[in-house]
């Protein structure tokens, strides 16, 4: 179904707007035939007592009087009980409750209720009220007998079936062979032999009605004017009620299909995030891919240099040889290792006198000069020396990163000394320094002494134990909904069960302090 708006009319077509509306009758047929199910279990199971209700019509007419009341209550019954009657393959051509009046007397004969289903849709595969009519004459035509032709009291039906849920021969058939006493009351002739008189309400037959006429009877004309008026505003408000059951029906289809629309628009969502990530992963695969490549291109390029200065020593002759090199190729290595040595760390003079206040530093800087030399000569296993050493991937990324931490051990210990030397130091006071070196606390951990770890330990210990508000204490109010919430306040009294608050915001009012209980309170944290 459609919700229709300004905007949106400009961009439907006949396709859509056709479909809506199939959809919006077939919800319409199928929520009244869930009414007569609902309406069931309300009545077999007596439901109607626990709201209150001394009878089943006494919670129609209460409660279902906008929709018909317990007249409408019992057509309802009365097409359920038609279409259970059929079997299986003619049940679908009666779409709706309404289509079933004129087959209600045909339910005492099975047979003949399926045959005339069956000339019905044989002529159109969706017959309308008017078809099932005529197709039940067909089966079983009815016979109008006229009593005294003078003043004729009723127009009789040849069969009537009784509708009333209350009267000891409810659903049972029968037919009206005698005059009516009265105007509102029938002479039933049962199939056993019973005679009943039963009121007109209660009795269902051909097109749904008894016609009855008074006998002699006149009314002036403005009573006459005055039923006419009572007729139309009666049918007015039959249409009103359907209306507002159909505007109902469609509401509730719409709500429904808006939330599966929602709920597929979730799945939607949750399935573009999932093939959001997996092009972020893709994206992550290529990238290594492509530095991969670039690494095989170095690779190949420093494969190339090797054979053709192999090539250039193989086509020397061996008297211009010195240890196996010739002179461009000696000066060529000699040029290498000289730009490595540049950038490296002499490791003699780190072995001759290495550095007296940081052993870590000593390490870090021979890794470095093992990884520079590693890069300049492309030996792995000065690579893996470093790395060793570094405590890190035998990757010269890897040993890069390391480096860049073990830079930042020192300034990280004085820091961490500082802070601990000054008097009064909390576990807060440590960790606003410590979590700038967390990477490296393995590093600058080593390097404390164990009173400076045990102080940290019992700062931290000292930190977890729960603090109690009382005088001094630096308070705000515990409920996130009032203003004092944000605002800051101190102890200034303790009355036993309560505490007396001075607050900050109240220096220019009267009122300057306020009693609280403890747990209204909690300690202030600056926003």
């Amino acid at each position: 179904m459609l919700t229709l708006d300004r905007e949106q009319t400009t961009a439907l077509d006949y396709s859509v707007v056709n479909t809506s509306i199939q959809e919006t009758f077939t919800a319409i047929d199928r929520f009244e035939w869930q009414a007569i199910d609902e309406l069931r279990l309300m009545r077999d199971n007596h439901y109607y007592k626990d709201g209150g209700h001394v009878s089943f019509k006494d919670y129609c007419e209460k409660k279902l009087a906008k929709h018909g009341g317990y007249r409408r209550v019992k057509d309802l019954f009365a097409a359920k009980q038609v279409v259970d009657t059929l079997p299986e393959e003619l049940r679908p051509h009666i779409t709706k409750p309404s289509q079933t009046r004129s087959l209600l007397r045909l339910v005492k004969t099975p047979d003949k209720l399926e045959q005339a289903v069956a000339i019905a849709a044989k002529e159109k595969p969706f017959p309308t009220a008017v078809d099932f009519a005529k197709a039940v004459q067909q089966v079983a035509p009815t016979t109008k007998r006229a009593t005294k032709s003078e003043n004729p009291k009723t127009q009789l039906c040849n069969s009537v079936t009784v509708s009333c849920l209350s009267h000891p021969r409810y659903g049972d058939s029968g037919v009206i062979e005698a005059s009516a006493p009265n105007n509102y009351q029938q002479i039933v002739t049962f199939s056993d032999g019973e005679r009943l008189l039963i009121n007109n309400a209660d009795l269902v037959g051909l097109n749904d009605a008894i016609v009855s006429e008074l006998s002699g009877r006149t009314y002036p004309k403005e009573y006459s004017e005055a039923i006419a008026a009572l007729k139309e505003q009666h049918q007015q408000e039959l249409e009103r009620l359907q209306q507002e059951l159909r505007i109902g029906l469609q509401s509730e289809a719409t709500t429904r299909a808006e939330a599966q629309v929602q709920e597929q628009i979730q799945s939607l969502q949750q399935l573009f995030k999932q093939q959001k990530e997996e092009n972020v992963q893709l994206q992550q695969r290529l990238l290594e891919m492509e530095s991969l490549r670039q690494l095989e291109a170095e690779n190949q390029q420093l494969q190339q240099r090797i054979q053709e200065l192999e090539h250039a020593v193989q086509e020397r002759p061996s008297q211009q040889w010195g240890n196996t090199m010739t002179q461009q190729a000696t000066k060529v290595l000699n040029k290498q290792v000289k730009q490595a040595l540049e950038k490296t760390i002499d490791l003699r003079s780190l072995a001759q006198e290495p550095p007296k206040e940081n052993a870590q530093e000593c390490l870090r800087l021979m890794g470095m000069a093992l990884k520079n030399l590693a890069s300049a000569m492309n030996n792995t296993q000065a690579l893996e020396a470093a790395a060793l050493i570094l405590g890190s991937e035998p990757t010269p990324s890897a040993i890069a990163y390391r480096a860049e931490q073990l830079e930042m051990l020192p300034q990280a210990v004085s820091d961490i000394r500082a802070v601990l030397a000054k008097p009064g130091c909390t576990w807060q006071d440590y960790w606003d320094v410590a979590q700038e070196y967390e990477v490296i606390k393995q590093d600058y951990w080593a390097e404390l002494t164990n009173e400076e770890t045990n102080l940290i330990t019992a700062l931290q210990n000292a930190s977890l134990q729960p603090r109690t508000i009382g005088i001094g204490s630096i308070v705000a109010h515990a409920d996130p909904y009032r203003t004092l919430y944000v605002e800051r306040g101190e102890v200034v009294e303790d009355l036993g069960e309560e505490l007396v608050v001075a607050w900050d915001c109240w220096n220019e009012q009267s009122k300057k302090t306020d009693r609280y209980f403890q747990d209204e309170l909690r300690f202030w944290q600056p926003q």
